[in-house]
């Protein structure tokens, strides 16, 4: 059973920092996505990191957002700077490909990012 958990969320300023992590358990080599929700706003797509590599981001944070993965443990991390108040969300990170087979859509239980003004 593949299990995602995310952290590293909190509160920042604008212009402020954060790296989210998602851990993943029970299976390796899997595609990861990023999400976000903001209240009232429908879940969109972040950003997404392939495996053996290769990652797209959605425009709104290009050059602000970085994905990175460590492979040992089996973890993803998203490097977020620069944070506007509009980044403010729940994060939710996603699976569906992993070790090259779909595995069905997995999601974690997400993380609560709050960038102030």
């Amino acid at each position: 059973q593949i299990r995602l958990v995310e952290s590293g969320g909190g509160s920042v300023q604008a212009g402020g920092s954060l790296r989210l992590s998602c851990a993943a358990s029970g299976y390796s080599g899997c595609t990861i996505a990023w999400f976000r929700q903001a209240p009232g706003k429908e879940r969109e797509f972040v950003a997404r990191i392939n495996m053996p590599y290769g990652t797209i981001f959605t425009d709104s944070v290009k050059g602000r957002f970085t994905l990175t993965r460590d492979n040992a443990k089996n973890t993803v991390y998203l490097e977020m700077s620069s944070l506007r108040p509009e980044d403010t969300a729940m994060y939710y990170c996603q699976t569906d490909f992993c070790e090259g087979r779909y595995v069905g859509a997995i999601w974690g239980q997400g993380t609560q990012v709050t960038v102030s003004s």
